[in-house]
């Protein structure tokens, strides 16, 4: 991944790609801790209108500003302080308005509502969400994506497919609804199934879990194609059989990790499996049922989390 796409996957502004993510790294070193408002927001405001007033006297203009002066999260004097020292070094006026007097946050709010507006609730600091996301014991799931680029539930990508149809929805004058519902969302990290002398390639279905992140043991015995592991409940299904309850023809595993069912192909499939509500078996595809004992390693995590929905009207 180049700099410019994790620049744009952290949040970091870029102008033109010549916004330096290494030495804006390198500036907030030892910082990382720091809470909203304290030292490390000082040096990336400076960073970030370096690059503006820089850009600013490219392109002629005498003044410039920030959007970050209508967060509550910021502190305004935080900002004006940055964008007056730029304006003495540069001579670019540093024009900062207060939008969040005299009700301008609340206003905020309701236009946010009223026009159905995504309103992002971090700067893009990394270090700002890490420590946003664990009081709220939810994951970093901005950050990261699954290899077979799969659009997860409430990912960024879901949130672009969703705000792309809004915007063809728009263009036809169709009114539309954007609700929001809470939910319980699953991330899988890692899967390896092992036996003594072999790895094998495993898929593992959505809301897959293993408390202790590693099960050792054997199949015991098989009712209906599924194989049944003697440890935390783990079930085995073949490819071929995944293949017929999905009607699909994935020729490998691999394939299926590239190529995968949609997690709610994957969650018909599980009911079907288990015929539970709120099911988290561990479900774990393999080419062949292998004899002898067996290790899986799976880490994955359900949380709870909350996702919009676009409804026509």
């Amino acid at each position: 991944m180049d700099v410019a796409h994790s620049c744009k996957k952290l949040g970091i502004e870029l102008i033109e790609g010549k916004y330096d993510y290494e030495n804006w790294i390198e500036a907030v070193r030892g910082l990382e801790n720091e809470p909203e408002k304290g030292s490390r927001c000082e040096v990336c405001f400076d960073k970030r209108f370096q690059e503006a007033a820089k850009k600013a006297q490219e392109l002629g203009e005498k003044s410039f500003t920030t959007t970050l002066l209508v967060s509550p999260l910021k502190s305004q004097l935080q900002l004006k302080k940055s964008g007056e020292e730029f304006e003495k070094k540069t001579g670019i006026k540093f024009i900062a308005p207060d939008y969040r007097s005299g009700g301008g946050t609340q206003d905020q709010s309701r236009v946010t509502k009223e026009q159905q507006l995504y309103r992002q609730d971090y700067c893009g600091c990394i270090y700002g969400l890490t420590m946003q996301r664990e009081a709220q014991n939810k994951l970093l799931d901005e950050l990261f994506s699954p290899i077979s680029n799969a659009i997860l539930p409430a990912s960024i990508e879901e949130r672009l497919k969703l705000y792309t149809k809004r915007i063809e929805l728009e263009e036809k004058n169709i009114p539309y609804k954007i609700t929001k519902h809470k939910f319980l969302n699953y991330r899988q990290f890692f899967l390896h199934v092992k036996s003594k002398k072999e790895h094998f390639y495993a898929y593992a279905l959505s809301y897959s879990t293993l408390p202790r992140k590693k099960a050792q043991g054997r199949i015991e015995y098989t009712i209906n194609n599924i194989h049944h592991f003697n440890r935390d409940e783990i079930k085995f299904i073949t490819l071929d059989f995944l293949n017929t309850l999905s009607q699909k023809n994935h020729k490998s595993i691999l394939e299926l990790i590239y190529n995968p069912l949609s997690v709610d192909e994957e969650n018909k499939i599980r009911k079907i499996l288990i015929n539970e509500d709120y099911d988290l078996t561990p479900i774990i595809v393999l080419e062949k049922i292998p004899d002898g004992k067996l290790e899986v390693f799976l880490e994955a995590k359900v949380y709870e989390d909350t996702k919009e929905k676009l409804i026509i009207i």
